[in-house]
């Protein structure tokens, strides 16, 4: 069947080149259809055995985990069972030690206990102790003998005996508490006890103002009264001094006196009255003391030089004595220089007998036998004088000792 040609513009085309070529490009894509196939089929191949391959690595993957994990829980299993039993070890430790540790504390706080208890105890002997002071300081006889007591123990623990005297009677026949004996005179000074402290318990204890106004003003009438009786007893001209202490048994209440009433110590100043608590009296005492210490030591001034100069005659004395013992230490030293060079002369005889050596010898005596009638009876070789000179001891000088050298 004849096929027309094909006009495409000004170009003619051959319908059969034409189905040729359409042709020509459906093989080729066929062709090319077919190799893609291939090449996906083969790569599917591929693929499916890299899966497999993959899939066998991913078993025994798998199956190294699955060992892995049954060791791993075997381990575990074992870690966990040991720190079981460590715990439990030591969870018996700690019991056993806590059970130790609250024995020893329930030993300790049975012995705070009995401390506690005897502490009770001792406070209780003391309440009872504070009650019976209480009553002593509330009894005007016992709180004058307590500030006694109080003002002996000081004076006796700071003076020696027979520098005071415990109520000593006066020449108008009064008794002083204590009577201090001052040295170089016979007049003492006067110590009183007898302070008192009825007003000073009101005041403390006194509540309102006007029971305080009352109280120091009751105050104010007792130690002036008691300051006027003072300067009026134990004021002796020629047998007292002219100042008195007047002694406080209680430290506070002196700081309430000399806070509260300075009119009251004024007054007792300008009548040559010191009112004194216990620690200012422990010093006037210690003061006291050492006025007599420095009277004891100018009594024994000559006392004291004579045996100085007793002292520097046995220096004197000792001073003779080390020159003689170094004078016998010198001639001693020369007597053993001698006698060591006699030593060496012996010793070196020795030798030339040990030796046989003689020849030199009896040639130097007989040339000395014939010289010696020509010389000098005094006359000797330089070499003999020289080491006659040598041998001759050295007498060595011993230092002064006493001399300081």
């Amino acid at each position: 069947m004849p096929f027309d040609a094909l006009r495409v513009g000004s170009v003619t085309l051959d319908p059969v080149l034409v189905l040729l070529g359409l042709l020509g490009l459906a093989v080729l894509a066929l062709l090319v259809l077919v190799t893609i196939v291939a090449v996906h089929m083969s790569r599917r191949r591929r693929e499916a055995r890299e899966q497999e391959a993959h899939l066998a690595e991913l078993k025994g993957r798998l199956q190294t985990f699955a060992e892995i994990s049954v060791a791993r829980h075997g381990d575990l299993a074992r870690a966990v069972n040991e720190r079981l039993d460590r715990m439990t070890h030591r969870v018996g430790s700690d019991l056993n030690e806590t059970a130790r540790k609250t024995t020893d504390s329930i030993a300790k706080l049975n012995e705070r206990l009995a401390v506690i208890d005897s502490a009770q105890k001792n406070l209780t002997e003391l309440s009872i102790n504070m009650v019976s002071l209480q009553e002593i300081l509330a009894n005007k006889q016992a709180r004058g003998a307590f500030g006694q007591m109080r003002m002996e123990a000081i004076i006796q623990d700071g003076l020696p005996k027979g520098a005071y005297s415990f109520q000593a009677t006066l020449s108008n026949g009064k008794r002083p508490d204590c009577l201090l004996h001052m040295p170089n005179t016979a007049a003492g000074v006067v110590i009183d006890a007898k302070f008192p402290l009825e007003g000073f318990e009101a005041f403390r204890i006194a509540r309102g103002p006007e029971e305080k106004k009352e109280a120091a003003r009751r105050v104010r009438i007792d130690v002036g009264r008691h300051v006027d009786v003072m300067a009026e007893r134990y004021f002796l001209p020629g047998e007292t001094q002219d100042t008195a202490i007047l002694f406080v048994p209680s430290e506070a209440i002196y700081v309430d006196l000399a806070e509260h009433f300075s009119d009251l110590v004024q007054k007792a100043h300008r009548a040559r009255i010191v009112i004194c608590a216990p620690n200012m009296l422990m010093l006037a005492v210690q003061t006291m003391q050492a006025i007599l210490k420095d009277v004891k030591m100018r009594e024994q001034a000559h006392l004291i030089q004579r045996e100085v100069g007793k002292l520097m005659e046995d220096m004197g004395r000792l001073r003779e004595r080390v020159l003689d013992l170094q004078r016998h230490f010198g001639q001693a030293n020369q007597d053993i220089e001698k006698i060591l060079t006699s030593s060496e002369r012996i010793a070196s005889r020795g030798h030339r007998i040990e030796s046989l050596d003689f020849e030199g010898e009896a040639q130097a005596a007989v040339e000395g036998d014939r010289v010696a009638p020509l010389a000098a009876p005094s006359s000797r070789p330089s070499s003999t004088r020289a080491e006659e000179e040598t041998r001759r001891p050295t007498v060595t000088r011993q230092p002064d000792l006493l001399a300081g050298e």
